[in-house]
């Protein structure tokens, strides 16, 4: 994936760059810190303690994690201390082996260096109590070197002593041996300036604004503070044979301000939490317009991917690290039978949730909902045919590098006539022998995935849709 560079950031190292993904929205640091507690964000505790000895069952408050904070410990087996912040930190990790070095925050390889491979050959200790961490310690980590989207993950073994740390062996962990019989829930927005994104097409235009520094859409349009504005424009195929006037075009943008929404409700039957929700959420506003005579070679609608989103905010759920992943495929969608020639323009905003809530009665159940009105601000339809078109985004949200929701939200604009028809909206019947009509509307679908048993849930038997949501509605029209 290519980096978007940002002005003031392309001589900063990636150690820099990456403290400033992690402010992810936060306005301020939610405590002083010195020099050397400025790493990367670490959390232990024993899993083989029990959960009231790991925790009092307190609300844990769910935000940004500020880009300057200390790391997160818990005491060994059997201290029955709760996660409480050190300057421990993961300073290496190979996925292959799962094998880590723990250290000293500001000792061991520099995180802006390439991800190393964890050294084999460990030099010998000479007391166990020189290590950084101990069997059954669960480490929780914001994105490391050799760890892009974060760690979580249970210690196996102590391997012993390197230049840069210990090195212990490992296997993955979930969250309930962290959070324990504590609850938190919050919905935190996502920097708009934290994604790295990849355009896809050559005529992308990418703007966005937070606190402190704002910037402006293409043509003077202010993007609002906490949105990313993705513009576009492409050519779309028209039907074999159709004249040079009747080429097809798609151009529009999509500006959505996404938000991670989180929740963990404390201990529940057995080792599962008593409940848990992970989803994306946020508000949407885009336009387009569709130009031509647009035809689709199959049945199925063509579509168009002009652009891939990545960040992984990391929320602070009390002492807690928590990496979310979140991924954006914007799109443009078409369809059409090549016959009706359309010169339409819709304008759209509204709002959208998709995610999965665990109960322990019900287990993992989808939510998904759209709040959706558009509006056309120009209307020509000439000939009888069929065309719809799509302005969406495929999204993806898990945690620690496990995907565990998908949605696909597709507003789109459909038009249809039969008859010969030369019509608009402002002269609905003018030269018409039929009828056509223009419909705004909305599709949400998705899944969620086996990997939301991060949270110390049931694993998913199979992957659960989200169930489809389809709402129309009908903007202009006319007959004879």
């Amino acid at each position: 994936m290519r980096r978007r560079t940002r002005p003031g950031h392309a001589l900063l190292p990636a150690f820099a760059v990456t403290a400033l993904l992690l402010s992810a929205g936060c306005s301020a640091p939610q405590h002083q810190t010195s020099a050397g507690d400025r790493a990367q964000e670490t959390a232990r505790v024993s899993d083989d303690t029990t959960a009231a000895a790991r925790t009092d069952g307190q609300a844990l408050a769910v935000a940004a994690a500020p880009a300057a904070t200390t790391t997160a410990a818990a005491g060994s087996a059997g201290s029955g201390r709760p996660a409480h912040r050190t300057t421990l930190t993961v300073s290496r990790y190979d996925s292959k082996t799962r094998r880590a070095v723990i250290s000293k925050a500001g000792k061991g390889t520099s995180p802006a260096s390439p991800s190393p491979t964890v050294p084999s050959s460990p030099s010998p200790t000479p007391s166990a109590s020189s290590h950084q961490a101990a069997v059954g310690d669960v480490i929780a980590s914001a994105p490391a070197p050799g760890a892009p989207d974060g760690l979580l993950a249970k210690v196996t073994k102590v391997v012993g002593e390197t230049g840069a740390g210990t090195e212990v062996q490992t296997e993955p962990a979930t969250l309930d041996a962290l959070l324990g019989d504590d609850t938190a829930k919050g919905t935190v927005p996502v920097d708009p300036a934290a994604f790295d994104v990849d355009k896809l097409l050559p005529d992308v235009k990418v703007s966005w604004s937070k606190s402190g520094d704002v910037r402006v859409g293409p043509e003077g349009a202010t993007v609002p503070l906490g949105s990313l504005r993705l513009d576009v424009s492409a050519e779309v195929p028209t039907a074999e044979g159709a004249p040079a006037a009747a080429s097809a075009s798609v151009s529009g943008f999509v500006q959505v301000a996404p938000q991670v929404d989180f929740a963990y409700g404390g201990a529940g039957t057995g080792s599962a939490p008593g409940s848990a929700y992970l989803g994306v959420s946020g508000d949407w506003d885009s336009g387009w317009a569709v130009k031509g005579r647009v035809a689709a070679a199959t049945a199925t609608p063509l579509r168009i991917p002009f652009a891939k989103l990545h960040a992984d905010p990391v929320l602070q759920v009390g002492p807690v690290p928590v990496v979310v992943n979140l991924d954006l495929t914007c799109y443009l969608q078409v369809s059409g039978d090549g016959k009706i020639t359309v010169d339409v323009e819709q304008s759209l905003k509204g709002d959208f949730k998709a995610g999965g809530t665990f109960g322990t009665a019900q287990g993992w159940t989808p939510v998904s909902s759209s709040d959706m009105t558009s509006t056309p601000v120009r209307t020509s339809v000439t000939t009888g045919g069929n065309v719809k078109t799509a302005l969406g985004a495929e999204a993806s949200v898990g945690l620690y590098g496990s995907v565990g929701v998908t949605a696909d939200l597709a507003p789109y604009l459909r038009g249809e006539a039969t008859g010969t028809v030369t019509a608009t909206s402002a002269t609905p019947g003018a030269d018409a022998q039929g009828t056509w009509n223009l419909y705004g509307g909305v599709d949400l679908s998705g899944a969620l995935r086996l990997q939301l048993s991060v949270f110390g849930t049931p694993v998913l038997e199979r992957t659960v849709p989200l169930g489809a949501l389809h709402r129309e509605w009908k903007l202009a029209g006319g007959s004879l």
